[in-house]
């Protein structure tokens, strides 16, 4: 394995700040075998170019029989969910129409009704308009009747006011003629 750094550098620097030579090479030495340790977990997880090629193979030869299949789904699943889709509509179509069509039947008998009640109000409003005019003509040939039967009594009591009066004059004179 080559180091990315100078092993004897590092153990001239570590002694120039003190360290024994000794121990200089023991720490570069721990170093060493830490990075070595470290490189073999990272090549352990790692794959050679040739693996990498292989699986990448594999991985492609999936794709395309997933491609067949998925032609293969579409040929076969998908018209048939196309044509239940169509189906669908149709049957929404339908159902749009029936729907607006009783909706405009509906609208039809409301205004048919509004139009036999207004009929109804007119017609109604026109029996209470007779019967108030027969009830005015009634009240008027009542007052009518009771202004002639007015005047008619008032004629009799002057006739009979009259009547007394001369009466009395009678007697008046009648009593004058025997006074004198």
């Amino acid at each position: 394995r080559r180091l990315f750094f100078d092993t004897h550098a590092l153990v001239c620097l570590l002694e120039q700040n003190g360290f024994t030579t000794q121990q200089s090479e023991v720490i570069v030495s721990a170093l060493v075998k830490i990075m070595n340790t470290n490189l073999d977990m990272i090549y352990k997880d790692m794959v050679t170019k040739v693996q990498q090629e292989i699986a990448l193979q594999q991985v492609m030869s999936h794709i395309g029989g997933v491609k067949k299949d998925m032609i293969i789904l579409e040929k076969s699943e998908f018209s048939a969910l196309r044509s239940e889709n169509e189906k669908i509509k149709l049957e929404l179509q339908q159902i749009k129409k029936e729907v607006m069509d009783e909706i405009t039947k509906v609208c039809a008998d409301n205004k048919l009704n509004l139009n036999l009640e207004k009929t109804r109000v007119k017609e109604l409003h026109a029996q209470q308009d007779r019967a108030l005019t027969q009830t005015d003509r009634k009240i008027d040939t009542e007052v009518a009747d009771l202004k002639t039967m007015l005047e008619t009594h008032k004629l009799d009591n002057i006739k009979y006011l009259a009547g007394s009066i001369f009466t009395c004059l009678t007697v008046a004179l009648g009593f004058y003629r025997l006074w004198r």
